[in-house]
């Protein structure tokens, strides 16, 4: 297995150790400390990612929890961005915006398969697929990443994970952060947080937005044009009402939109950065989410949440993939996804324990609907050949979850979920298919508190990824099913040094059956079937230390081996192959340095070789990126108004050794996505 030194180049982790970050903010006593000797603890971690308030180390199974405060500090205003800050998980290269399929543990799900191997969730709405995988993480109070299979609580396509954002919430108090940015490429950025209530007590309003631009880096030599530009935009308005103070319910309004020129895709033989097409490409992707949130404590314990949605994101595309002048290939997509969703849940507690500890439950009520608009034009040298494809479902699924104390510092966990989906399918208006399919998918954990703030456990855990159609393959390979995994794990987790070390650490070993994979049929026939059969195996860890002199570490790692067990396509044989954009190995290291008004950080991050078929002939070679920051606290600026706040000076290089590593062989050989340039910008911020 790839050592962590090997893949993230020595050179890069000298100058990233050697280089001071962190982000422990120095307190001013009332005796004040020696300089130097602040010793900032880390604070304390809830997490709700079992759909209940907990704190992060009473959680038997392996998560990372970021606050809002992380994820700004780090520069990551997108869920690709995670990917630096969490280990285990990643995201398949597609050079395309509001496409990212996310792989955690080695399990992936291709893209034409129109369905993910990891759920998103924002504010409790789900995303089922990686067409609109992708939110904004302006407004994001934190950010939550839980491992392995995940369907006990979050259903189908939540098999390798869960990605759960919890945007902030608007309330009595006013809140204001706005940022404006310049950086390469002609980029500029400008992003805003506002709240503030409009009756006391009763009424609240809440906006966060962001609007940014950048020229493309890919040079088209037909035209003399940067083809590749971006323009991307989001917004979520969110209306809180909490009539008394048992009950509170948010109406929330998000929308995305991109206005992209082409795909960062190019020929493999051609110059690097470079195409010569005579067809322009563009991407318009664009979604909005509408949300009804509504929770009530009935006392005694118990609560309810019940959470309304209609999800509908719309990708259309079109992309020359011969790079040429004459129009002679070029395709083209126009999808429109649309999902309502409806949970119900109840939660509480029993009587305590002997040890004074209580009996937690949650039970609840899940149910979608899903129409699905797919259309398709494959251009060629001899005819434009369109397509066009219709699917309906629905799901409905009841679900449990208990935490149960035993003997002193022992909790068993216990969950298991129940659901009936069917999907119709219809190519062409021709007549319609269908498959119904029922699972039940349980969860077992058995957890030890072995100190205040440390905990071990043990869980085995079933996921499954939902069957479907291939909508642009022929009769033959029209249908697929199901995909499904068992999981077992094995962690600790704790803090350690008066709670200025915490970490997690955690092996597992999940079993894949009827493997959702892609195969070719005839020249330019690519459909899904159940061909293979697969292991994924592997660990995670997590440390975050925070030292004397407003100092900050943090650091991960992921190893990961998925291989192919069987895997028979047509004449060719993948047994022991990788499983295609699952690397063997991920990690980074973060420092920061914060001693007042001045910071300074650095972060490395880096992945091992990634493949991009199952022959494990193309791939992504191995890299690490070096990311720097610094910034200037300007102090508190006041207004003629009555608003005081602080200002904030900051500057940034991504990429800083400007390494390269394209995607060489996408599309079975015919695509390079190429991978971007070093970055770099400067942020001005005010926050009330």
């Amino acid at each position: 297995m790839t050592s962590p030194t090997a893949f993230l180049g020595g050179r890069q982790w000298l100058a990233a150790l050697t280089i001071g970050l962190g982000c422990a903010q120095a307190e001013t006593a009332a005796q004040a400390p020696e300089p130097g000797d602040e010793t900032p603890e880390l604070p304390a971690i809830t997490v709700t990612v079992n759909k209940q308030r907990q704190p992060l180390h009473e959680v038997a199974a392996s998560v990372s929890a970021l606050s809002g405060e992380d994820v700004r500090d780090n520069g990551a205003h997108d869920v690709q961005a995670l990917s630096h800050l969490v280990p285990g998980l990643g995201f398949q290269p597609s050079g395309q915006s509001g496409l990212a399929p996310p792989v955690m543990r080695g399990m992936t799900a291709n893209i034409i398969s129109f369905s993910s191997a990891t759920a998103l969730l924002v504010d409790g709405v789900p995303t089922l697929r990686a067409q609109g995988f992708g939110d904004s993480l302006v407004g994001a109070d934190r950010v939550e990443v839980l491992r392995g299979p995940q369907s006990t609580l979050y259903g189908r396509n939540a098999q390798a994970g869960v990605i759960h954002i919890v945007t902030r919430q608007p309330g009595n108090d006013p809140y204001a952060l706005v940022s404006v940015g310049a950086g390469s490429r002609r980029q500029a950025v400008l992003r805003a947080d506002l709240s503030r209530a409009l009756a006391p007590d009763r009424l609240y309003l809440g906006v966060a937005a962001q609007a940014a631009r950048q020229d493309g880096f890919i040079r088209n030599t037909y035209t003399g044009r940067r083809d590749d530009g971006r323009q991307h935009g989001s917004a979520r308005l969110t209306l809180r009402w909490t009539p008394s103070a048992r009950t509170d319910a948010a109406l929330r309004l998000s929308m995305r939109r991109h206005d992209d020129g082409a795909s960062h895709w190019g020929a493999p033989h051609a110059p690097r950065a470079t195409v010569r097409s005579g067809h322009a490409g563009s991407n318009t992707a664009h979604g909005h989410t509408l949300a009804l949130d509504v929770a009530h404590d009935f006392g005694a314990g118990l609560h309810a949440r019940a959470i309304t949605a209609r999800n509908v994101w719309h990708d259309a595309l079109t992309q020359d993939t011969d790079y040429q002048p004459a129009d002679r290939l070029h395709l083209a997509r126009n999808h429109r996804f649309a999902t309502w969703s409806q949970e119900v849940r109840l939660q509480g507690h029993l009587r305590a324990a002997p040890d004074g500890r209580r009996v937690q439950w949650l039970a609840g009520l899940y149910a979608d609907r899903e129409d699905n608009r797919l259309g398709f034009v494959q251009k060629t040298p001899l005819a434009t050949l369109p397509t066009q494809a219709a699917q309906k479902g629905h799901t409905a699924a009841l679900f449990t979850h208990w935490s149960v104390p035993l003997a002193s510092r022992w909790t068993l966990t216990a969950g298991a979920r129940i659901e009936r989906s069917r999907m119709r399918f219809a190519l062409n208006q021709d007549m319609a298919s269908s498959q119904a399919a029922t699972r039940l998918t349980p969860k077992l954990a058995l957890q030890y508190a072995w100190g205040p703030h440390a905990t071990a456990w043990a869980s085995v855990a079933d996921g499954h990824r939902a069957g479907g159609f291939n909508a642009f393959a022929p009769a033959t390979h029209r249908r697929y099913g199901a995909e499904r995994a068992r999981a077992f794990e094995w962690g600790i987790r704790g803090q350690l040094t008066q709670p200025r070390l915490r970490y997690s650490a955690s092996l597992y070993h999940t079993r894949l059956r009827d493997m959702q994979v892609q195969q070719m049929g005839a020249p330019g026939q690519v459909y899904i079937s159940n061909a293979a059969q697969a292991s994924s195996r592997g660990g995670e860890l997590e440390l975050e230390y925070a030292a004397r002199g407003a100092w900050l570490v943090q650091a991960g790692l992921s190893l990961n081996r998925t291989r192919f067990g069987r895997f028979i396509d047509g004449a060719a044989r993948h047994d022991g192959k990788r499983n295609p954009f699952a690397p063997d190995a991920t990690a980074y290291i973060g420092l920061r340095h914060d001693p007042g008004p001045w910071y300074v950080q650095a972060r490395l991050h880096g992945s091992s070789r990634m493949y991009l078929d199952a022959a494990n002939q193309y791939h992504r070679p191995g890299h690490s990126l070096l990311d720097l920051a610094a910034g200037w606290r300007l102090g508190r600026l006041a207004r003629p108004a009555g608003f005081t706040g602080s200002a904030a000076l900051s500057v940034y290089v991504r990429n800083a050794g400007n390494r390269r590593y394209d995607a060489v062989g996408f599309q079975n050989g015919s695509t390079v996505i190429y991978s971007p340039p070093r970055e770099f910008g400067v942020n001005l911020s005010w926050k009330l």
